[in-house]
């Protein structure tokens, strides 16, 4: 079920609230279609994908060249090469090819869309969580108090402004965590984690970057 004023209070790093937020509803208050989000997924998946398995043909096999027998008179099958289906180190027939193309084309709106869906998705289920600002004094410690304080525990998306190295150096060592950067979010990332942390600033630039009215 949606929320229907798309309120959400920002905490600090400690935990505690500091103001509430009106969130946009063209992002956070989409509702999900399931075959939607099936298909955008998939096909991020098989964006990904690298396709390294490969069989030789017939063609490609070494060897085979000369005819293993006459064609008559052995009393055995005839045969035409050594490198044949048939034969064991042959080549193979409708075998994987490393030269497929996997990828898939998604439309830039129904990108938008599953991400508003996967957003609202989250906001819904109260598994997105928004901080005032991210901690970027370098320690892991100080970032697993605000994980503590804001009741986050596993399969945590943290989606920054941006990504400086004191930031990666806290978080190197936590697990079930990924950090991104607001402005490479996607659709997948929001659907494969359980919980959304966001910093306020990261708000403003994932609407600039994926749903600016004059795109």
């Amino acid at each position: 079920m949606l929320n229907p004023s798309l309120k959400i209070s920002v905490f600090s790093e400690a935990g505690k609230p500091v103001k509430q937020l009106e969130l946009p509803k063209e992002i956070f208050g989409v509702k999900p279609k399931t075959d939607l989000l099936h298909f955008v997924a998939n096909a991020y998946l098989a964006n990904q994908r690298l396709g390294l398995a490969h069989t030789k043909t017939k063609a490609e096999v070494r060897g085979g060249g000369r005819k293993p027998w006459r064609q008559k008179g052995t009393g055995r099958a005839r045969q035409g090469s050594i490198r044949s289906p048939q034969w064991r180190g042959g080549g193979v027939i409708f075998g994987p090819r490393s030269n497929r193309n996997w990828s898939v084309k998604i439309n830039q709106k129904v990108k938008q869309l599953a991400l508003a869906m996967s957003l609202s998705s989250k906001l819904a289920d109260q598994r997105l969580t928004v901080v005032d600002k991210l901690p970027t004094d370098g320690k892991t410690k100080t970032f697993a108090k605000l994980l503590l304080a804001n009741k986050l525990k596993s399969r945590i998306l943290v989606i920054a402004e941006k990504t400086p190295v004191e930031l990666l150096r806290a978080i190197r060592n936590l697990k079930n965590l990924k950090i991104i950067r607001a402005d490479s979010l996607n659709a997948l990332d929001a659907l494969q984690c359980r919980y959304l942390l966001i910093s306020e600033p990261s708000l403003e630039i994932i609407k600039q970057t994926f749903f600016k009215k004059n795109k």
